[in-house]
């Protein structure tokens, strides 16, 4: 086949993407400090990109080295999975500072340790049935006309994908409203109490937006154009249109670690331990604390 030059940028995008994900895999994993359930919701979102970014390198590989369709099934199946468990990963790490904020008083019982595997379970069982749904025959091979804009997605999968993603932004909306008003009432309740009344609650409002705004911002403009395509699209339009939607999506992959991982205080503490040379497994801390978005 001739070289794509799209291929190329995925194959180099997937490669940041793991690179990044790794590190926050690799701290989190050999920290024991870090299994609180936030920080096991933001392995699990890790996980899910890294796997992405080496599906991306593999799908490259196979498809210049080693053309076949049924692994080229396989590794459409783990980019599904993967991603699908990326999106549903950040739902999770919503609703658990949400509960964090509104259950305060019980957040830190064993219960919410349950929650948490309860909810990983899902996630994943969820995002590998999708996934193998291609490699168990769900696929357009032996019917073309039956294609998405994904090949070898059918219209259909690429369809429930599709929704499944409006589905996960309004949730995810809903919940970071309700969770600036929480904050934004607090802060104004602490504000009466202290006599700061107007600047105090006006920073935490306006830090509380523009958390917001950046969370749901980087999600939608990465994944809206590709869900939207994937909606109206057709197997018989351009693949430049493919790949013009699909590289705003993996850069979501490439976004998290930064949003979601190097702005937590412990990691950066542990990140910094380690490029100091003085990595110790046992961290001084223990923080059960939700995420700080």
């Amino acid at each position: 086949l001739a070289l794509n030059p799209w291929d190329v940028v995925l194959c180099i995008s997937g490669t940041i993407i793991s690179c990044e994900n790794a590190v926050v895999v690799v701290v989190i994993f050999y920290t024991p400090a870090f299994r609180a359930p936030m920080f096991l919701l933001i392995g699990s979102l890790a996980t899910a990109d890294l796997l992405a970014g080496l599906g991306l390198i593999l799908h490259f590989a196979f498809v210049y080295f080693i053309p076949s369709e049924a692994v080229s099934l396989l590794t459409v199946g783990l980019l599904v999975t993967s991603f699908t468990a990326s999106v549903s990963s950040l739902l999770t790490i919503t609703i658990d500072r949400y509960l964090s904020l509104y259950n305060a008083l019980t957040y830190y019982s064993e219960r919410t340790v349950t929650r948490t595997h309860v909810m990983l379970i899902l996630t994943w069982g969820a995002s590998v049935c999708y996934g193998l749904l291609p490699v168990v025959g769900w696929n357009c091979l032996k019917e073309p006309s039956a294609c998405s804009i994904v090949k070898p997605l059918t219209k259909n999968h690429l369809l429930i994908l599709s929704v499944s993603f409006f589905a996960v932004f309004a949730a995810m909306l809903q919940l970071y409203v309700q969770i600036c008003r929480i904050v934004c009432r607090h802060a104004h309740q602490i504000a009466v109490q202290r006599h700061f009344l107007a600047r105090s609650h006006y920073v935490t409002t306006r830090k509380g937006i523009a958390t917001l705004a950046v969370i749901l911002g980087t999600f939608a403009s990465c994944w809206l154009p590709f869900a939207v395509y994937g909606l109206l699209g057709d197997y018989s339009y351009p693949a430049l249109y493919t790949y013009a939607t699909l590289l705003p999506a993996t850069y979501n992959s490439m976004l998290n670690p930064v949003i979601y991982a190097f702005r937590n205080q412990e990691i950066q503490k542990v990140l910094w331990a380690v490029c100091c040379g003085c990595f110790s497994s046992a961290a001084p801390f223990r923080s059960r604390s939700p995420s700080d978005v």
